[in-house]
C-alpha cells in the first residue's frame, strides 16, 4: 500500500486532534462515549474539511491553479473553509453556492464576508448546473482554475479520513464503534476504509443528513480511495451502517438534532451545529437509548466542526 506521504499534501491543520472521554454523556447514556475533536483542526473555526483540503489544494497547486471553485449550501462549512485555505495559499476562492438555507450575512456567510470571498448563488438543486457554471466563469477569467466538489468528497479528499483512522489507532484507545455525519460522502468513506485498514473490529456508523443514495456513494468512494492507495482490500456492504437522520430535510434543523445540541452543550460544554454534527450526535443518542451498544463498548463520535452554521440560527 502506498504511504500517505507519497501524495502531495499542504500543511493547513493542527494534528493529531485530541480524543476526549465525554464523562457526563457516558453516564447519561450508560456507555463509554469519546469525541474526536476535529472541530479543533486549526484553520478558520476548524472542522473535518481541513484534512481533505490538505490533499485537494496540494493538487490544485501542483496544477498551477490561481482560482479555486467549490460549492455547497448557503451555510456550507466546506465552502467557508475552502475560501480560508485557498486565501492562505494565495489562490482566489470563488464559491458558487446553492440558494438553499440561510443566505443572509449570518454564520458561515458572515465569515466569508470577513474574508472578502466572492460568493455567487444559483437557484438550482442540480450540482451539474453549478459545475458547468464554474467552467463558464473559469474560462471567462482565462487563468488556471481548480474545481473542488461539494464537501471535498472525491477519492483524493477522502484520503484525509483514511489517514485520520490511522491517527486514531496511534492514539491508543480501542473503539467498537465510530460515528460520523454523512453529508456528501467523503468523510464517511474515508473513515470506513481507514477502519478496514487500521481499526479492525470497529463498526462505522454514518448518520445521513441528506437524502442522497449514500449506500452507493460511500462504497464507490471507498473503492476509488483504495485504488489511489493501491490497498488490497475488498469493499463490502457490511463495512458500514447507515442511519437516516435527515429529519425535515437537508440544512433544516430537526427537533431531535436540537435536543442533542442542547445535551452536548449543557453536559460537556461542546457546541454542535444543526445541519451535520447535531443530527449525527442525535443518531448516536438514539442508538444508545435503543440498546444498540453494549455497556462495555467504546463509542467514538467524530466532531466534524460546523460552529459557524450554529450562528445562522436553529
Amino acid at each position: 500500500m502506498r504511504s500517505f506521504d507519497s501524495f502531495p499534501r499542504v500543511s493547513l491543520g493542527v494534528f493529531p486532534t485530541p480524543i476526549q472521554k465525554l464523562k457526563n454523556i457516558s453516564e447519561a447514556l450508560g456507555i463509554n462515549v469519546y469525541v474526536k475533536r476535529d472541530d479543533l483542526t486549526g484553520l478558520g473555526l476548524g472542522g473535518n474539511k481541513v484534512r481533505k483540503l490538505e490533499y485537494l489544494l496540494a493538487d490544485a497547486a501542483r496544477q498551477g491553479a490561481r482560482v479555486v471553485f467549490t460549492t455547497g449550501g448557503a451555510q456550507s462549512n466546506h465552502a467557508m473553509l475552502t475560501a480560508a485555505a485557498a486565501g492562505k495559499m494565495g489562490m482566489k476562492p470563488i464559491l458558487i453556492l446553492k440558494k438553499r438555507g440561510v443566505t443572509e450575512l449570518l454564520g458561515n456567510r458572515l465569515l466569508e464576508s470577513l474574508m472578502g470571498t466572492e460568493v455567487v448563488f444559483m437557484d438550482t438543486d442540480d450540482y451539474a448546473d453549478i459545475y458547468a457554471e464554474m467552467d463558464r466563469v473559469g474560462r471567462k477569467l482565462g487563468v488556471p482554475y481548480y474545481k473542488i466538489p461539494c464537501g471535498g468528497s472525491n477519492a483524493l479528499g477522502s484520503l484525509g479520513y483514511v489517514s485520520c483512522a490511522a491517527e486514531i489507532r496511534e492514539q491508543g484507545i480501542r473503539f467498537d464503534h465510530l460515528v460520523c455525519a454523512e453529508g456528501s460522502g467523503g468523510t464517511m468513506a474515508g473513515l470506513a476504509l481507514g477502519a478496514k485498514l487500521f481499526l479492525p473490529g470497529a463498526r462505522v456508523h454514518g448518520m445521513m443528513v441528506d437524502t442522497d443514495p449514500f449506500d452507493k456513494i460511500t462504497p464507490a468512494l471507498m473503492r476509488e480511495a483504495a485504488a489511489l492507495l493501491e490497498a488490497d482490500v475488498a469493499v463490502n456492504p457490511d463495512d458500514f451502517i447507515l442511519h437516516d437522520m435527515c429529519g425535515p430535510g437537508y440544512a433544516r434543523p430537526s427537533a431531535e438534532g436540537n435536543e442533542a445540541i442542547s445535551m452536548m452543550a449543557s453536559l460537556e460544554g461542546l457546541f454542535l451545529d444543526p445541519v451535520y454534527t447535531g443530527k449525527a450526535f442525535a443518531g448516536l443518542v438514539r442508538l444508545a437509548r435503543e440498546g444498540q451498544f453494549r455497556k462495555t463498548d467504546n463509542v467514538l463520535f467524530l466532531h466534524s466542526g460546523g460552529a459557524g452554521g450554529l450562528f445562522a440560527g436553529l
